[in-house]
C-alpha cells in the first residue's frame, strides 16, 4: 500500500516529528509505501494563489507533486498540535492547495453543478490523525467540543475517504519520559493495525 504521512509542527525536534518518525517506522516495517512530508521542512507555502483556485489549473512543482501522491495513496496519516482548535495554518494550507477540485472531488456536470453533492475521488480507505494537545480532555469537551474532531471528519470523508481515526496525547508541557516512550509504543500500535503488514511486499 502506498501511505502519505503529512506532518505539521514547526520544530524538528518536536514530540509530533517523534510521533511521525514513529508512523514512518511502523509503515515501513510492515512494508508500505511511505511519501512522508515535513511542510515546515520543506517550507511549503500555504497561501491558496487565486490563479490556483480554478480546476486544471496550471500548479507549482511542489505541489503538483503533492496533488499526485494524494491520488495515488491507499492510506492517509496526518500529525500535528492541537492549536486553539485547528491545526496549524501550514496544515490547513495543505488541505486549500492540495485536496482539491479535480484532484480529492469534484461536482457533476450540469445546471446544479458545485451546487450537487460532491464526487469523491479519493481512494483511501482509512486516515489516521495523531494530535497533541496542553488541555485536559474534559477542559476541552467543555469548552471547546472537539472542533478537530468535526473538523477532519467532515473534510477527509468530503474527498472520498471512508473511515477517520483519531487520536489525542496529553497533557505534552507535563509529560514524562516514560509516558512519551508509551505514546510512541501506542502510535505503532495503531498505525499497525490500521496499516497491517503488506502480504504484496512478502
Amino acid at each position: 500500500m502506498r501511505i502519505s504521512v503529512i506532518l505539521a509542527h514547526p520544530s524538528a525536534e518536536s514530540f509530533n516529528a517523534a510521533i511521525a518518525a514513529a508512523a514512518v517506522s511502523a509503515l515501513k516495517r510492515n512494508g508500505h509505501r511511505v511519501c512522508f512530508h515535513d511542510l515546515y521542512r520543506e517550507r511549503f507555502d500555504p497561501v491558496l494563489p487565486a490563479r490556483e483556485i480554478p480546476k486544471g489549473s496550471r500548479l507549482p512543482a511542489l505541489i503538483g507533486k503533492h496533488c499526485a501522491e494524494i491520488v495515488r495513496a491507499d492510506g492517509l496519516v496526518l500529525v500535528h498540535p492541537n492549536w486553539w482548535g485547528e491545526p496549524p495554518a501550514i496544515l490547513k494550507g495543505w488541505v486549500d492547495r492540495v485536496l482539491r477540485a479535480g484532484v480529492a472531488y469534484d461536482f457533476p456536470d450540469g445546471p446544479e453543478g458545485a451546487a450537487g453533492l460532491p464526487i469523491k475521488l479519493l481512494k483511501i480507505k482509512t486516515a489516521l490523525v495523531l494530535n497533541t494537545s496542553d488541555t485536559a480532555a474534559a477542559r476541552e469537551r467543555r469548552v471547546l467540543g472537539d472542533p478537530l474532531q468535526r473538523l477532519w471528519t467532515n473534510t477527509l470523508r468530503y474527498c472520498g475517504v471512508r473511515s477517520v481515526r483519531r487520536t489525542m496525547y496529553r497533557i505534552i508541557v507535563t509529560s514524562t519520559l516514560r509516558q512519551r516512550a508509551a505514546w510512541l509504543a501506542d502510535t505503532r500500535a495503531r498505525v499497525s493495525a490500521l496499516f497491517p503488514p503488506d502480504k504484496k511486499s512478502r
